[in-house]
């Protein structure tokens, strides 16, 4: 049954009044999470004990946006995804009416193993929510898309400042100019993550982001955010502002929350993602060169 975050009204930045916080949570789930395994952080979500942005958790493990829609409309977004590989890159596809993902690890249920999904109803967002079983049904195709949390344990290790992570907020995200490919009724703009980064570090972490393409790979722009529409770094249309500190330059990269706006735009009677910063935690390792997970003989 779905367990809605709650019932306030709140604005979101695209549709207007919905159910369920834009806002999130401060730092006391992720300290409680971290340093468990990606699969026992999914247990703790499939309970409801776990409710916050999972940056920062299962060092090591790819973490994925989804899209889960009707199986008439998954074809045209998979090629919308293969046409724009650097907001959408693919890594996982379910079965038709499957709610289990094994290509990406085990015993993955995506009907309980996100902390918060939205719900969207013929593109107006209508729900927050912690369970999708209620919503599932036999025509239902997940599609799973690489998130940039994954390589943020790489930047992390190699000295370089996530701020995020460091105020246990939800990275900044942000509407752009940027046109994409579109395909069938799919198409729109693309939206982008920010992270200050030290400007001695830059290269380094362009460097270290390109080495995970499943992952959006390298930034697509950095410096001036007008150049790609951006108006203003202090109100992002999704997530938490960060500060920018003396010598540090925004840096952005593709993002996982782009589907979200190209989904509204299409208007499928149903269709259900993730929230924003709510990532699915796979077992596919962070470095892997295929996104298919290998069953272990020791599991976590």
């Amino acid at each position: 049954m779905a367990r809605h975050v709650n019932t306030a009204k709140t604005a979101d930045p695209v549709s207007g009044p919905v159910s369920g916080p834009v806002s999130n949570p401060v730092a006391g789930p992720v300290s409680e999470a971290a340093g468990l395994s990606s699969g026992a952080i999914r247990k703790r979500i499939r309970i409801g004990a776990h409710d916050a942005p999972t940056a920062g958790l299962a060092a090591g493990k790819l973490q994925c946006n989804l899209a889960i829609l009707p199986e008439v409309y998954a074809l045209d977004f998979l090629r919308f995804c293969q046409r724009n590989p650097k907001p959408c890159p693919v890594v996982g596809v379910s079965d038709t009416g499957d709610p289990m993902l094994p290509t990406l690890g085990e015993d993955i249920d995506v009907r309980s193993d996100v902390a918060r999904y939205r719900v969207f109803r013929d593109g107006q967002l209508t729900a927050e929510v912690t369970d999708i079983s209620d919503l599932w049904n036999d025509q239902m195709v997940t599609i799973a898309l690489g998130c940039s949390f994954t390589f943020e344990t790489a930047l992390v290790r190699a000295g370089i400042p996530v701020r995020h992570i460091e105020t246990g907020g939800n990275v900044p995200m942000y509407r752009t100019s940027l046109d994409l490919e579109p395909a069938g009724d799919f198409a729109g703009q693309m939206v982008v993550s920010m992270r200050p980064i030290p400007e001695h570090q830059l290269d380094e972490a362009i460097a270290i982001s390109a080495k995970f393409p499943q992952a959006h790979g390298a930034p697509i722009a950095y410096g001036d955010p007008a150049q790609i529409g951006i108006t203003d770094l202090q109100r992002p249309d999704y997530g938490d502002p960060v500060d920018i500190q003396p010598g540090e330059i925004p840096v952005f990269w593709a993002c996982g929350v782009t589907p979200q706006n190209v989904l509204q735009a299409a208007r499928p009677p149903i269709c259900i993602t993730h929230a924003p910063g709510y990532m699915l935690i796979t077992d596919v390792a962070e470095d892997a060169e295929t996104s298919i997970y290998k069953k272990q003989t020791n599991k976590e």
